[in-house]
């Protein structure tokens, strides 16, 4: 543990952001299982419907730091891709 006062803050903010991070990421990615479930199931309205909410949880885990823009952008497209595919 620190010794410094500023640097014992630090690691509770540190310790708060982590938290924070890892809730985000979790349902960004439990999100993007339920398009996948939804994609298996075949149909494709209520794909559609996951899937654009799925997008825009990326879009905010991008725009809050949780994961890097180019991942959002890899993970939409492979969303937009998957629902394609059921034609």
């Amino acid at each position: 543990m620190a010794n410094i006062k500023s640097a014992r803050k630090r690691a509770r903010q540190n310790e708060v952001r982590r938290k924070r991070n890892a809730s985000q990421l979790s349902a960004m990615r439990t999100a993007i299982k339920h398009v996948k479930k939804a994609v298996s199931a075949g149909d494709k309205a209520a794909a559609a419907a996951v899937v654009s909410r799925t997008m825009g949880t990326v879009d905010r885990s991008a725009a809050k730091g949780v994961i890097h823009r180019n991942t959002a952008a890899r993970a939409k497209r492979h969303l937009a891709h998957a629902l394609k595919s059921l034609g």
